[in-house]
């Protein structure tokens, strides 16, 4: 593909979310100019749950600003909080989702060389940020989860760049096949196989991978989407 724009830079603070005050960074502001883009993303951002979020893996996350449009179409209620930065996203891309980025995907935004790490998945925060019970389940069966980048050279990014891909190691694995597996055809061992052997996959991944190919089993995604 040629090529996705950065429409947006945000970055947030921890802050209470919900009536239970649960701490989040996903309220991200909107950044105007250029900041680094650094190993455990960029300059001024923070994680409240560093088990879960952040971290080389998960140092930038993206969100495809078309996904917008269907998320209120389909919820109207909720229609208003469908805008740019709505998923807690750092950077809001422009000419790109999760069908056109790849697994280990190498891209200069800017300064900065960033490689696609994983998708997001997603997590019971989402059901307090859209004030809809089964967000996260939600975003997770329709694939329109976002994605991590790792930051391979720390640079200067800002919104206006353009992202360029340098290299596709595993073209073979867009990031909404890899959903479809992970979530709906969580029982295919031959692809199973192949993820688990993939170069550059994140350590949870592969486990999440090996477990299920070991057990025969699905993990258990109730706690992580606040559902019972």
């Amino acid at each position: 593909m040629a090529g996705f724009d950065i429409l947006e830079l945000r970055i947030g603070r921890p802050k209470p979310l919900g009536a239970a005050g649960a701490l989040s960074a996903i309220d991200k502001h909107k950044v105007d100019g250029a900041l680094v883009a650094g190993p455990l993303g960029l300059d001024g951002d923070a994680q409240a749950d560093r088990k879960h979020h952040g971290g080389p893996d998960k140092a930038i996350h993206a969100y495809a600003v078309a996904h917008l449009s269907g998320w209120a179409d389909e919820l109207p209620a909720q229609a208003e909080r469908f805008r740019p930065g709505a998923f807690g996203e750092n950077l809001v891309i422009g000419g790109a989702s999760e069908a056109d980025i790849c697994l280990g995907d190498r891209w200069r935004i800017g300064a900065a060389l960033v490689e696609v790490s994983q998708g997001r998945q997603p997590c019971w925060k989402l059901n307090l940020r859209f004030d809809v019970a089964d967000m996260a389940r939600r975003v997770q069966e329709s694939g329109r989860t976002g994605w991590y980048f790792r930051v391979i050279e720390p640079g200067l990014i800002a919104a206006g760049d353009r992202g360029t891909l340098v290299a596709r190691s595993h073209p073979a694995w867009t990031l909404s096949r890899t959903s479809h597996l992970l979530y709906h055809d969580s029982m295919n061992r031959a692809a199973l196989t192949e993820l688990a052997q993939l170069p550059g996959l994140p350590d949870n991944w592969r486990r999440l991978a090996e477990a299920r190919l070991s057990s025969g089993r699905i993990e258990d995604w109730s706690r992580r989407l606040g559902v019972s």
